[in-house]
């Protein structure tokens, strides 16, 4: 993983679970410290630590509490050994209360597993004790809910290289949209925005590149906030898809497209043997990337060469080494 220091003029604030910053706030007592976000996203990220069962007055240590319910219902947060013990109405409160006190938040990194903070596949048992189906956490649901728009992952699956690089790039996106469209808003900086995210939205999923397109064309008839909401929604939908080779690649041959008239044959020869050696699998995104900006700063115009699906994130962090 990457260990370079990342030198940032500004730091983005990320929401995450307390006890991944190795505070002592579990069940047990204990905690559990991600290294990759203390020693790697900590250079990217300010964090603002949160914990739903501490701040709803449960004490450490204290009885788990599990998700509880039938296959058909909303599960409830209770007791592992009292039942009558629930804390669903509370750690839902929880989850509004943070989506309305910090808005500011541009992503969140949660606890796997957990009753509260999981994302996804959290256990959910029956009523007479054995295991059900699964949901999400009680404090998640309610933070999805009123901020639907906000960028999610759990702190496991971001030893995935490809959930790694989606969720950073989400958390980038979300932030240049907060500062300069949500902070000054216009049709002008919506169009811009969707202009300079357009490849990378491409390579997260085509069909919503071309259908925010189609909305963008005709959203000067609708009322400005509405037109931003619903674009953002949008946007962060389609963004949660996996990038993969075929849509990188995709991108790419769009992009070197954007020189074919410059570039003499055997540059172009050299651009196309790298970018299908991507295809493949023989090398990492970053070696035709690194050609093709290459020469995308010789003969790329400005709006070529101000896509964020260049540079989506800081270099340093080396994700597109894994992908």
């Amino acid at each position: 993983m990457a260990s370079t220091k990342i030198e940032m003029e500004r730091k983005i604030p990320v929401g995450i679970s307390s006890c991944l910053l190795g505070q002592e706030v579990r069940y047990n007592g204990g905690h559990k410290r991600s290294r990759y976000c203390q020693d790697v996203l900590a250079d990217c990220f300010e964090f603002e630590p949160f914990c739903p069962e501490m701040a709803i007055g449960l004490g450490v240590p204290r009885e788990p509490i599990r998700l509880v319910g039938e296959a058909d219902e909303k599960p409830r947060a209770l007791g592992t050994v009292d039942s009558s013990i629930d804390v669903t109405e509370p750690l839902l409160q929880s989850g509004y209360n943070l989506a309305s006190k910090r808005s500011h938040l541009r992503g969140y990194i949660l606890m796997k597993g957990s009753p509260s903070c999981g994302m996804e596949r959290v256990k959910v048992y029956h009523p007479n004790g054995m295991p059900n189906t699964s949901d999400s956490g009680i404090f998640v649901r309610a933070l999805r809910e009123a901020n639907p728009a906000l960028p999610m992952e759990e702190e496991a699956r971001l030893n995935d290289a490809v959930l790694r690089d989606n969720f950073i790039a989400r958390v980038f996106a979300y932030d240049d949209w907060k500062n300069s469209v949500e902070a000054d808003p216009s049709y002008h900086n919506l169009i811009q925005f969707h202009s300079r995210q357009k490849y990378l939205l491409m390579a997260h999923h085509y069909q919503g590149y071309r259908e925010l397109g189609r909305f963008l064309a005709e959203s000067h008839e609708l009322p400005l906030e509405q037109a931003m909401s619903e674009y953002i929604l949008g946007f962060m939908r389609h963004m949660t898809h996996r990038a993969t080779r075929k849509t990188h690649t995709n991108v790419l041959m769009h992009m070197l497209g954007y020189m074919k008239k410059s570039l003499d044959t055997e540059t172009k020869q050299e651009l196309l043997a790298n970018i299908e050696e991507y295809r493949l699998g023989t090398v990492p995104l970053v070696a035709p990337l690194v050609l093709l900006k290459h020469y995308l700063k010789r003969y790329g115009g400005d709006y070529i060469c101000e896509q964020t699906y260049l540079n989506p994130y800081p270099h340093q962090l080396g994700l597109r080494n894994y992908i």
